[in-house]
């Protein structure tokens, strides 16, 4: 019981419920599978109105009874399935005779709502009338406007879960297995374990870069930094053409030893360890929850197949099907729109590499350049991300169309895995440009990489390429986490009020609870088959922000959790009180998200060691000190063994090989200026020391993913998927049965 209770993870605040319309105070209506609406002028057409009730009468032969109300706008239906098509679902599936694990009735008295709702839904959704229409067909020609299971028996999950005030009540996820069914259920669940498991990585994450301030005014290269008033730092940008001195980036040099500095690398294994540990522990409580809800055993093809035979007593079963060609299409088409999620970062590029030149012509942000650029980069980035995900989105369905899945839930797997694929590059593409592209490929100052052979490509932040990967970061991160959670709740709840004031829902007739009880589920937000696919695809992005680039951003486990903790309850306001029932689904786990997540946590190892290699000063920084600094050959120094490290890694260049002599216009009397790289004095080319530390970011890189990848697998090893005590139980079940088969057996053969 302990350990069911570690699964209901408790998160929400108090706030304001949603009442709806007064709808009277009459007696209790009745109880009804199902909602259909109608338009009124469908009654008005004679066509419109034969399709109507062929639609109508073809469920009253499948077993259905059909209630008609009508309302002020629209007609309304209730459909009843009989008890008769359930004791056909228990029979070809020998489903237990009570939800409750460990009770059985001698004889079945009742459904669970869950189970009617989901057959009745896959009835309505795959029955055709004689004339070959189906009920999208209907929708589709205005003939139907919508249909939706009522809410009903709701309260409860409203007053101890779906409310703000209930940040630190615990999940009921037996609760709302009951009444939104084990997908939804299971969502929350795995949610909320998620939440939980933030709060360790969110401490470490601050420890990292609180530790940073201990060595704010004290480390070695920022005081260098900091007092070097007689190095002057080449010009940067299209327009720049004066010398800064290096002491003008001392802040941001200060800033940037926050989350670059030592504990980055053991941030970055941390969270590794930490994303395997998260997985497989998910894994033994997702066993121990579905053995709970007695669905260990559950086959997911078996239950398509008696729901199919179930509508259709003819049926015929479709088997699974292979098309080279269509599997050819499909790549050929991905692999294009993975070349426009690339083609946009290139955009992005551009962007900033004219932002630069044009915020370079405002005096006022002369010394400022890079960071408007960055930031502005940012935000744009963001907004191409809210166009792209609609686009994305499209072609994924497009691209499931095209393959034709043979059921439902294949569909929504190839569906999954498509539209992840080309989120992740939308999201990821313009990150990985400043993480490993970015200012590694302008030349040097006097022979510059020039796009369109005018302006310059855009340059790493004057105090490395570390802070512009942390300000993308927090900017795309924050502002997906606030501004989602907003307009997440803000949508919803307005266009319920919007519905609620422009919809007359105070009848004159006398008073009809029936009626009043289905206007009040219709006027709630519509749901679609992407309700809770949206919720989930919303997480494995933020999941992906927490763990890939996290060596870059230590802070990112900490906003994934104070988001998360409105995500729960703003979920589960959403579904309560905004919006009408969701169609329960049957699962026992969350189905590909979990091969998305594992593939995220292999994909957060590389990154984070690429970062740590090529993005981070960590590399230069422990090269210098072993190998050139005062501390070098084991040198036992009185000296700071980072002492004169800015200097070497700064390189220099003599103005007098400026192509444009404009560049040095007013600055005759400087002769040489700095800029970061390592390059020769002489010809430019690059020196030793770049060809040495190149080596060792590649062994690096080659290092730590072994060890990380190592660390992941032990720990996998280590956590077994599934507890003993599941194990066993299913064990003992399996023996159970074969010995009351074999005792009736010896029965048998003694009559």
């Amino acid at each position: 019981m302990q350990e069911q209770e570690s699964l209901r993870i408790l998160v929400g605040t108090e706030g304001e419920s949603f009442p709806l319309e007064e709808m009277g105070t009459c007696e209790a209506p009745e109880q009804w599978d199902f909602v259909l609406v109608a338009a009124q002028h469908t009654q008005k057409k004679q066509e419109q109105r034969q399709r109507l009730h062929g639609f109508l009468e073809e469920l009253r032969t499948k077993g259905f009874d059909v209630k008609e109300r009508e309302g002020q706008k629209q007609v309304f239906f209730g459909i009843r399935a009989d008890n008769r098509i359930f004791e056909l679902y228990r029979t070809l599936l020998m489903e237990p005779d009570s939800p409750t694990p460990g009770v059985q009735l001698a004889r079945p008295t009742s459904v669970p709502d869950t189970t009617r709702i989901r057959i009745v839904n896959f009835i309505l959704s795959n029955m055709k009338t004689a004339s070959g229409d189906t009920f999208e067909n209907l929708k589709k020609d205005g003939i139907f406007e919508a249909r939706f299971p009522l809410h009903q028996g709701e309260e409860d999950l409203k007053n101890k879960w779906a409310r703000w005030r209930n940040l630190a009540r615990r999940q009921p996820i037996d609760d709302i297995r009951n009444y939104f069914g084990e997908k939804v259920a299971l969502y929350f669940a795995w949610l909320g374990w998620y939440t939980y498991m933030l709060v360790p990585a969110a401490l470490v994450g601050l420890l990292v870069f609180l530790s940073g301030f201990a060595l704010f005014d004290a480390s070695q290269i920022s005081k260098e930094i900091c007092e070097a008033q007689d190095i002057l730092l080449c010009p940067l940008g299209h327009q720049s053409r004066s010398f800064q001195p290096l002491s003008s980036t001392c802040t941001f040099a200060k800033l940037t030893h926050l989350f670059d500095n030592e504990g980055t690398v053991l941030f970055a294994i941390f969270m590794a360890l930490w994303a395997t540990v998260f997985l497989e522990i998910w894994k033994r409580q997702r066993a121990r929850v579905v053995l709970h809800w007695d669905l260990y055993g559950w086959d997911e093809d078996q239950e398509e197949m008696a729901l199919q035979l179930i509508n259709c007593p003819h049926y015929q079963l479709r088997p699974h099907q292979h098309s080279y060609l269509r599997s050819t299409v499909i790549l050929v088409l991905s692999v294009l729109m993975i070349c426009l999620m690339i083609g946009m970062a290139h955009l992005l590029v551009v962007y900033r590499v004219l932002a630069a030149a044009l915020l370079g012509t405002l005096p006022f942000l002369e010394y400022q350049v890079t960071t408007a650029v960055v930031v502005t980069g940012a935000l744009v980035h963001y907004l191409i991300i809210v166009v792209m995900t609609k686009v994305n989105k499209a072609v994924a369905l497009k691209l499931c169309e095209f393959e034709q899945p043979r059921t439902f839930s294949e569909r929504e797997r190839k569906f999954t895995i498509r539209f992840f694929i080309l989120q992740f590059f939308a999201h990821f593409s313009s990150l990985v440009y400043i993480a490993f592209i970015l200012g590694r490929i302008n030349g040097h100052p006097g022979k510059s990489t020039r796009l369109a052979g005018l302006w310059k490509l855009e340059e790493c932040h004057l105090s490395g390429c570390m802070m512009d990967l942390f300000v993308q970061m927090a900017i795309i991160m924050g502002l997906k986490q606030t501004l989602s959670n907003c307009m997440e709740y803000l949508r919803p709840w307005l266009a319920h009020k919007f519905r609620l004031m422009t919809a007359c829902t105070r009848s004159h007739q006398p008073c009809d609870p029936q009626l009043q009880d289905w206007q009040r589920n219709y006027l709630l937000n519509p749901v679609t088959t992407f309700s809770l696919f949206d919720e989930f695809m919303e997480m494995m992005i933020q999941y992906g922000f927490t763990t890939i680039f996290v060596a870059a951003f230590p802070l990112a486990p900490l906003l994934a959790l104070f988001s998360n903790l409105v995500e729960i309850r703003l979920d589960a306001v959403k579904m309560v009180w905004l919006q009408r029932r969701l169609v329960p689904r049957k699962a026992k786990d969350i189905g590909t998200w979990l091969q998305v997540l594992e593939t995220i946590g292999v994909l957060a190892v590389i990154a984070n060691g690429m970062v740590i290699a090529f993005t981070s000063e960590f590399i230069p920084r422990v090269v210098y000190k072993y190998r050139y600094g005062p501390c070098r050959q084991g040198n036992q120094s009185a000296e700071d063994c980072l002492k004169g490290y800015v200097n070497h890694s700064l390189s220099v260049f003599y103005t007098k090989d400026f192509q444009d002599p404009v560049e040095t216009e007013g600055f005759e009397n400087v002769t040489e200026c700095r800029y970061r790289d390592y390059r020769n004095a002489q010809d430019y080319n690059f020196s030793e020391q770049f060809w040495f530390l190149l080596a060792i970011r590649l062994a690096f890189v080659i290092l730590f993913e072994h060890v990380a990848l190592c660390i992941k697998l032990i720990a996998a090893w280590y956590v077994p998927d599934v507890p003993q005590s599941v194990k066993n139980k299913v064990l003992e079940e399996k023996y159970r049965i074969l010995r009351d088969k074999m005792g009736s057996s010896s029965k048998s053969t003694d009559v």
